[in-house]
């Protein structure tokens, strides 16, 4: 992979970072929600990632706000198109959260 690349990668990953969970109050990245981002040579971004609950009912939400926190990076034309593919395996669980999110959550490591 190219540094480039890999810039574009980590700045949309930082992006993300801007992403609240409704109900937690932490970002996605953080929680442990994104499993991965992906940029093909087109520059479209795919970003594979879980929910903390099958159904939950803000997963649209949620979506839309990934979509809308890189807006800024599709208008200057460092990224395309944006997919979102949520994904149930592997199942997310609370050891998939930063450590920043474990004390802000009150989650004791074990």
């Amino acid at each position: 992979m190219t540094d480039e690349k890999q810039e574009m990668i980590d700045r949309v990953y930082a992006e993300l970072e801007n992403v609240i969970d409704p109900e937690l109050d932490i970002d996605i990245v953080n929680l442990g929600l994104i499993y991965n981002v992906e940029l093909d040579d087109e520059n479209n971004v795919k970003i594979t990632m879980t929910l903390t609950a099958m159904g939950c009912p803000l997963a649209a939400t949620i979506v839309s706000d990934i979509k809308s926190s890189l807006e800024e990076l599709q208008e200057f034309g460092e990224i395309k198109e944006v997919e979102v593919d949520i994904v149930w395996s592997p199942q997310w669980d609370k050891s998939m959260m930063s450590r920043y999110a474990k004390i802000a959550l009150g989650v004791h490591e074990s």
